[in-house]
């Protein structure tokens, strides 16, 4: 299997795309007026105990208080000789907190529609190949590691390197597999200097302020996805080239070969058709080489997946095309949750099948598209009506919430792309156009509220577009456009 990573960076937006045999499977977005905070650490504030909801809401600097459970509390070690509170089970969150205390947090999820971040008090900070577990003494072994002798070797290893005294718990995780004591010493090293770091942080810090960063979606993307599987990392800005060129040298140095600063005519995400997927993604219809199709739908409280034949009459009888189709579909939808990002609970209704094993090959073949996400996921039997029940992590909002908004013309039934994301896509169109044609200037057409906000709030990225196309642009409202329509014209 071929697999690169393209990285497009543009002064207010990252783009991270993973590409497996040529299709696109994975795209993450991050924008400089909106960067997530799952992994960021805070020095936080009790703001109000829920005694019946055994939560609180913390106060840690952002827009809506966060929400911490009385589960994700860390609880401090008992006195010797004092027996567990109650058979093992959690205190009341009375017990554990009170109203006005300052408290060390991280976000577990960032805000999700109306849903202030969700915190923990187990804090972790992740490097290559283990996270740093400080307020646990366990040594764990990822899951994923099936082989015995490999588990066995790894935990040695580890366990030689951070000694008996060590006050700090730590996790391999799955990319360690295979890798020399010299790598995880390295990573034990980065990790007790990140720690140290956030410890100073804290002891000075004032409630609200932020101790501990996660990385820029680049890198981070690299850290977690960056395996000997990848061929290729394309990166078509030279700065963020430089900064994931020192990265991984100084913590994959072995994969130093793999990446390159991508400075083709067309832009990095016409690759492979990487754009025209991120607008195929946008839409609820997902069509299937038999010509049947997928029915995407996401709602508040989960995602559905309806499974059709449309015209697809197959060559044999209706069990043998409902099966063949199903098979598509099972990995279609497999793809397209990774590509959606779609997480939480997923209902997908099958059309309806008697074979008991043509069941138990759907289900199957739904695994093993399954296999390759990154996000963990739980699927159920089939049940009697077709329908499987599945589970998908969900840290950050899906691709459709990230770039898209709730249409005002039609009260939220359906969505229209924000003015932020036209403007990007009107400035990628620029740069395309400048460079397929001559022109002395531009003239851009598009909605009052796009040109509106293009000149008030991104008029230093037309600056610095100017300069970088050495020619001018004028922006013209058109009060009949739509928000998604916009034209660019070379004059």
């Amino acid at each position: 299997m071929s697999e690169e990573i393209l990285i497009n960076v543009t002064p207010r937006e990252t783009r991270v795309g993973v590409v497996e045999n040529g299709m696109l499977q994975e795209v993450h977005v991050e924008r400089a007026s909106r960067r997530g905070y799952v992994g960021n650490v805070y020095k936080g504030r009790v703001q109000r105990v829920m005694p019946g909801m055994q939560a609180v809401f913390v106060e840690i600097g952002l827009e809506r208080a966060a929400f911490l459970h009385a589960s994700d509390i860390v609880r401090p070690p008992l006195p010797e000789g004092a027996e567990a509170h109650g058979n093992g089970h959690t205190p009341s969150i009375s017990e554990l907190v009170h109203e006005g205390q300052e408290i060390v947090v991280q976000v577990v999820k960032d805000p999700i529609g109306t849903k202030g971040a969700r915190l923990s008090t187990h804090l972790s900070i992740p490097s290559r190949y283990l996270v740093l577990l400080p307020h646990a003494r366990t040594l764990g072994i990822s899951a994923r590691i099936e082989d015995e002798e490999e588990r066995a070797r790894l935990k040695e290893v580890l366990g030689g390197l951070i000694g008996e005294d060590n006050r700090l718990g730590y996790i391999v995780r799955t990319n360690a597999e295979g890798q020399s004591a010299e790598s995880l010493a390295f990573d034990v090293t980065y990790l007790s200097k990140v720690w140290r770091v956030v410890q100073e942080n804290i002891a000075k810090a004032r409630v609200g302020e932020r101790v501990y960063e996660e990385l820029s979606l680049p890198l981070r993307s690299l850290r977690d996805m960056l395996t000997d599987d990848i061929e290729k990392v394309r990166v078509d800005s030279r700065e963020t080239h430089e900064k994931v060129v020192k990265f991984v040298h100084k913590f994959m140095p072995s994969l130093d070969d793999r990446i390159e600063h991508y400075s083709g005519e067309r832009p990095i995400f016409d690759l492979y058709g990487v754009e025209d997927e991120i607008q195929r993604a946008m839409k609820k219809e997902v069509p299937l080489k038999s010509g049947g199709y997928l029915i995407v739908d996401q709602t508040e409280a989960m995602t559905t997946i309806d499974v059709n034949t449309g015209g697809y009459l197959g060559t044999r009888n209706l069990e043998e095309t409902v099966y063949r189709t199903n098979l598509e579909a099972a990995q279609a939808a497999a793809r397209q949750l990774r590509l959606r990002n779609l997480g939480g609970i997923i209902i997908i209704d099958f059309i309806d099948m008697n074979d008991e094993e043509h069941r138990r090959q759907v289900i199957r073949m739904l695994e093993k598209g399954l296999a390759r996400d990154h996000a963990k996921t739980t699927v159920y039997p089939m049940s009697a009506l077709g329908l499987v029940e599945m589970t998908r992590k969900r840290t950050t909002e899906s691709l459709e919430r990230q770039l898209c908004e709730p249409c005002p013309a039609c009260g939220g039934r359906g969505t229209v792309k924000t003015a932020e994301t036209v403007t990007y896509e009107i400035f990628r169109e620029i740069t395309r156009a400048v460079r397929q044609f001559n022109a002395e200037k531009l003239l851009v057409m598009a909605s009052p509220k796009v040109v509106s906000r293009i000149l008030e709030e991104e008029s230093a990225a037309v600056a610095e577009l100017e300069e970088f196309i050495s020619k001018s642009i004028r922006f013209q409202s058109e009060e009949h456009y739509s928000q998604e329509q916009f034209d660019v014209v070379l004059l």
